[in-house]
């Protein structure tokens, strides 16, 4: 389980094709501190298990359906992710309950500046529509962020300065593709609901 607050962002330094999908090899810093082979770690959104590390970089294996349902497959030497270890029972609860599970992937549609920060623009994948209320929770890229606007087709972020410069959401431009993970809470909900109903 995640935060949703980014530690830092890492730089990729080798993809290798596997027999079970792909080897992705990213250089980091500060993960590394409290990072060993077998632990989870949030890829852009992604929660992925360590396979090797030193003391520059670690590695992970990504399954084709995880190649399938992310932007993972896009990948290459110098892309820049967004990183954060699994949470421990003494980690601040700073952003909401993320499970590195990716919904779907989505494009920003517009970005306008709003001071040091941006405004932007995602398209609302349809399938998630009834899971994104405003003000509510949702993760582009493993980042926890707040639903600013909703529209039937679209919802808004307000990027702050700071989450601007801590992830890579402040690198996006228009037509960029962004993991997204919807509020847990809100698909238990439905369901319990859904068997209530039925019963």
């Amino acid at each position: 389980m995640f935060t949703g607050i980014v530690e830092e962002i890492g730089t990729v330094r080798h993809v290798a094709e596997t027999a079970s999908g792909k080897r992705v090899e990213i250089g980091a810093e500060r993960v590394l501190e409290r990072l060993a082979v077998d632990d989870s770690i949030n890829v852009a959104g992604a929660c992925l298990t360590i396979v090797a590390r030193d003391d520059r970089s670690f590695s992970v294996d990504v399954v084709p359906e995880t190649l399938a349902r992310t932007t993972l497959g896009r990948l290459a030497r110098g892309s820049r992710v967004d990183l954060e270890r699994a949470v421990t029972p003494s980690t601040p609860l700073g952003g909401h309950i993320v499970q590195g599970h990716v919904d779907a992937t989505t494009a920003l549609r517009a970005r306008r500046a709003e001071g040091d920060g941006a405004r932007l623009t995602f398209v609302l994948p349809k399938p998630l529509a009834r899971y994104v209320v405003q003000k509510g929770f949702i993760a582009l890229d493993g980042a926890s962020l707040t639903v600013a606007s909703l529209a039937r087709t679209t919802f808004d972020i307000a990027l702050i300065p700071h989450s601007a410069r801590r992830t890579t959401l402040g690198a996006l431009r228009e037509g960029d593709l962004v993991n997204v993970e919807v509020d847990v809470i809100g698909k238990y909900v439905e369901r319990l609901l859904s068997a209530s109903r039925s019963s």
